[in-house]
């Protein structure tokens, strides 16, 4: 069974820094690719970065290009997400997803029900 964890959320101060983790199991990630949505309250979901099977990165949202990066590590089979200079605008619950369906996940914008989704991990951007 595939599944997808996320963690290190939490509470930052604006111009702060976090990494965030999506701990895999069930299944290798090197072979499909897997991305970081995100949904601010009262807002739709959106895609952030995605990685495809072949380590390309597909960068969706303008709004995080040059803050934050993608990045996986294949041993410990673990997606991450490092975030800087965050911004109050970064509050949100922060997702990874995948598909068991090569680089489909790099392929839907802000994801579908089709993807596999972690519980998520919430981010808060707050003096």
């Amino acid at each position: 069974q595939v599944r997808l964890m996320e963690s290190g959320g939490g509470l930052v101060q604006p111009g702060g820094s976090l990494r965030l983790s999506c701990k895999a199991s069930g299944y290798t990630m090197d072979y499909y690719g897997i991305g970081w949505f995100r949904q601010a309250p009262g807002k739709e979901r959106v895609g952030l970065l995605c990685i495809s099977s072949s380590e390309e990165v597909t960068e969706w949202a303008d709004s995080v290009k040059g803050r934050f990066i993608i990045s996986k590590d294949r041993r410990a089979n673990t997606l991450y997400l490092q975030m800087y200079n965050l911004q109050p605008e970064d509050t949100a619950v922060y997702y990874c997803a995948t598909d068991l369906d090569y680089d489909r996940a790099c392929m839907v914008r802000n994801g579908d029900s089709r993807l596999t989704w972690g519980q998520g991990t919430q981010v808060t951007v707050s003096s």
